[in-house]
């Protein structure tokens, strides 16, 4: 059975449904059974959305996909400096 993956706007819509729901009276079991997640997945989403607005997550996405890309191109640019580091030597 597959996984479900949640984007991060409905992330934050389910995470302030809680808060509505938690403020009504219902416990925080009750209020997270209610969204359909675990309560190990609520609290992770709570520990990195936590005070997050939606187009502050969608930034926040964006710009780790931009690091993965730098650090991809930093570690190609190490390898050819490397290689050639060595060509330049005679250690071919």
């Amino acid at each position: 059975m597959g996984t479900k993956r949640h984007k991060p706007e409905d992330v934050i819509a389910k995470l302030r449904q809680v808060d509505v729901l938690v403020g009504q009276g219902q416990s925080v079991g009750e209020a997270i059974r209610s969204i359909g997640v675990t309560e190990v997945t609520y609290y992770r989403w709570r520990k990195e959305y936590g005070g997050l607005k939606s187009d502050q997550v969608r930034r926040m996405k964006e710009m780790e996909v931009e690091n993965q890309r730098l650090r991809k191109a930093i570690a190609d640019l190490t390898l050819d400096k490397l290689i050639l580091q060595e060509a330049a030597r005679g250690n071919f």
